[in-house]
């Protein structure tokens, strides 16, 4: 049985910390709205159905997430947990009031988005606004204590009697080993088996050996797993097997390669038209679809689409040509051919509307999105209620 869960990001609510950074009233609405079209035929800005841009602090937002996901045969949702050490978090409002009000009945689970707060949106990567100080023992022991009551919940998804904890980027840490030791150990005095550490980001899942007494399994997570898979093909100078996984990404990553240098040369770098990075959507869909999963320590990943130039203007990346009918041909094709024996999928995502991954509805495509992944399900007969 195969159970799709979708990444669900928080910032859809106003807080004191993005009021400092940003101006008064931002969320991740306040990018989508004011996206602007890049080229011929881009779809920006992107606007919800209804022009409903909700407050998640309100019950009856989550709840209505809640019941359209649930029809249309999302199993989980996947919280973006910011946890930045000795306390400190980001966007934990949504998350708590779903903790604490079990009508909400929805299976969930939790990833730490354990990355520096940074200006991003406005390509200030360096310029950090809440650094992550991961600590030692007392440090993983005050987090762990946090996490706990999540854990318990009986609607926390679980395997073998362990909850899975997602990490963006386990990486970063830098005891990830110990942490790991001490969060197993944690979890059997509570009554658990332990815990399941899953590497989200792609580095993890290319370099598993490196992490193997860490984390448990990796997903797939997509489109960046394909991208950097063919990257790192075409860097080791393997390029017959780039080519096999997707002529038309090779094509883009050697023509985006050609306009940054193009723009350092003649531009000295200020030619913000040469800059967007554009891949195919049906090439990476085409790669991810001819993957074979090796071993059951991996588990797939799926995305809807990705344009993450509401936040980054000429600076952002675009995966072109998307459509629901292109995503449910694909979905279909996913499902049948793939072979991992995990029971879950993940996907990009439920509602990162900054960067294009979104499965609620908007003023184009409606429902469709959610359509296909229905039809999808059902076309290969596989359960998901």
């Amino acid at each position: 049985m195969k159970k799709i869960i979708s990444f669900y990001l928080p910032q859809y609510y106003e807080f004191k910390e993005n009021n400092e950074w940003w101006g008064k009233g931002f969320t991740e609405w306040t990018n989508v709205k004011q996206a602007k079209p890049l080229y011929k035929g881009h779809y920006q800005p992107t606007i919800p159905h209804n022009h409903f841009f909700y407050c998640l602090t309100e019950k009856e937002t989550i709840q209505w997430q809640i019941n359209l996901a649930k029809t249309y045969g999302i199993y989980g949702f996947c919280f973006y947990h910011y946890w930045f050490g000795n306390g400190r978090k980001l966007m934990e409002k949504p998350v708590e009031m779903f903790l604490n009000d079990s009508s909400l009945d929805m299976p969930f689970c939790l990833c730490w988005a354990n990355h520096n707060w940074t200006r991003t949106w406005t390509g200030g990567d360096k310029d950090i606004l809440m650094e992550v100080k991961y600590g030692g023992e007392d440090e993983y022991r005050e987090h762990f204590k946090y996490l706990l009551p999540f854990f318990l919940d009986a609607r926390y998804i679980k395997k073998d009697n362990k909850p899975i904890f997602l990490i963006y980027m386990p990486e970063l840490i830098p005891n990830l080993a110990l942490m790991k030791k001490l969060f197993d150990k944690w979890c059997k005095q509570t009554g658990f088996n332990g815990i399941y550490f899953i590497s989200q980001a792609p580095t993890v899942a290319m370099h598993r050996k490196q992490y193997q007494q860490s984390i448990d399994y990796s997903i797939l997570y997509e489109p960046n797993y394909t991208q950097h898979h063919i990257t790192m093909l075409l860097k080791t100078g393997n390029i017959v097997a780039a080519l096999k996984e997707s002529p038309s990404n090779v094509i883009r990553i050697i023509q985006n390669a050609l306009k940054k240098r193009i723009n350092q040369i003649f531009f000295a770098g200020k030619s913000n038209n040469l800059c967007l990075t554009c891949f195919s959507y049906k090439g990476t869909w085409k790669a991810i679809c001819r993957r074979k999963i090796k071993g059951n320590e991996y588990w797939p990943g799926i995305f809807v689409g990705y344009d993450n130039t509401p936040r980054k203007g000429y600076n952002g990346m675009v995966y072109r040509h998307g459509s629901p009918k292109r995503f449910e041909k694909y979905l279909k094709k996913f499902i049948r051919n793939q072979c991992s024996s995990s029971e879950y999928i993940f996907c990009m995502a439920w509602n990162e509307w900054g960067e294009g991954a979104y499965l609620e509805p908007d003023e184009v495509h409606g429902l469709q999105y959610l359509a296909a992944i229905k039809h999808a399900i059902d076309s290969e007969n596989i359960p998901y209620m």
